[in-house]
């Protein structure tokens, strides 16, 4: 029988983070930086070494071990894209890791170029969230609207439309009050207006 399942109460309980989602964000996206350019400096040592290989015929990798990082981001370089890892809202996080390493697998760039290939990648869900937030604001305006006819609405407001009263006198007038009215059926009372004398 273990007797590890006893000893768990005395395991301290995991502990939710105190960092603000924005903050969260940010250490995200530094970190995904951080280790693509740590990746693509180990491909660009691999690919050095290769062509070492090729040329020279011998094959001393087994010697070697991968160098430490040498390239790091200048501090300026560093606090402007943080400061556009901030603005990234949480739920674009993923979708902002997924295009940048799809984009570095893609194009295998230089170890310099991962940083400007980051903040092309940020920019562009930067837009994208701009766009988004344009349609839901128009998407609202349009549901806040009162319902109803606008065309109608508009069209009433302009011209009232009165079809027995004209102020321009026609043929068809003169020749329609001067005929008598046609014998109404049976079923159909007679209506007449009152003539003024």
């Amino acid at each position: 029988m273990s007797l590890i399942p006893w000893l768990r109460w005395n395991e301290t309980p995991p502990r939710l983070s105190s960092q603000s989602p924005a903050e969260m964000v940010l250490d995200t996206l530094m970190m995904e930086l951080a280790g693509q350019m740590r990746e693509a400096e180990r491909q660009q040592w691999e690919r050095n070494n290769a062509g070492k290989k090729i040329r020279t015929g011998v094959d001393y990798s087994w010697l070697a071990s991968t160098p430490r990082s040498t390239y790091d981001l200048s501090p300026g370089e560093r606090l402007q894209l943080e400061d556009v890892c901030a603005k990234i809202h949480p739920s674009y996080c993923g979708p902002a890791i997924l295009r940048f390493r799809q984009l570095m697998a893609e194009q295998e760039p230089e170890v310099q170029q991962v940083a400007r290939l980051f903040r092309s990648v940020l920019q562009e869900v930067l837009e994208r969230m701009k766009e988004e937030e344009e349609a839901h604001k128009l998407t609202r305006q349009w549901s806040l609207r009162p319902r109803g006819n606008l065309a109608l609405a508009s069209f009433k407001t302009r011209a009232r439309i009165s079809p027995f009263a004209s102020d321009i006198r026609t043929i068809s007038e003169d020749v329609e009050r001067d005929t008598p009215p046609p014998p109404r059926a049976w079923s159909m009372p007679e209506f007449r207006a009152p003539q003024a004398d």
